[in-house]
């Protein structure tokens, strides 16, 4: 496959799997298990997907990052909108995956200052912003000349 095809199908891919745990994967464990088996087996699955975003999201780096090089006669600038669509779902996967997941598991032992339900609003709020991001990095690899 070329350059081309790769930017083009790495985002599709990445944006089929995060939109097959939110609306599939996730909620299936939780109609069909005890809340805290379902729990366990989420949180194993988002687990996983942090470090697929996280291979995922470099992946396209480099391969914006070639592309960019490629084009820098016609282009001022080597950073371009799909390198900051990455590094924005990069964010999102650190800060709600990494960052709040140990305080997550302290808030349901009591400990820390924001409760449970809250960690797991903002953790949620984190995903969706990953899920826009990657679905306009996606949007916009299709829709841009093949000759990239």
């Amino acid at each position: 496959m070329s350059l081309a095809h790769w930017r083009r199908f790495l985002p599709g891919l990445w944006a089929g799997g995060l939109l097959c745990l939110a609306l599939l994967a996730t909620p299936a464990p939780f109609a069909t298990l005890l809340p805290s088996d379902a729990g366990r087996v989420v949180g194993r699955m988002l687990a996983q997907e942090a470090y697929t975003s996280l291979a995922l999201a470099v992946a396209v780096l480099v391969l914006e990052r070639v592309s960019a090089r490629r084009g820098a006669a016609s282009h001022t600038s080597q950073f371009t909108p799909g390198m900051g669509l990455a590094l924005g779902a990069i964010f999102c996967t650190v800060a709600g995956y990494f960052a709040l997941q140990p305080m997550m598991a302290a808030a349901r032992t009591g400990q820390g200052p924001l409760s449970f339900g809250q960690l797991h609003a903002v953790s949620a709020a984190f995903y969706i912003v990953k899920l826009v991001l990657v679905l306009v990095l996606a949007w916009r690899a299709v829709s841009r000349p093949a000759s990239s």
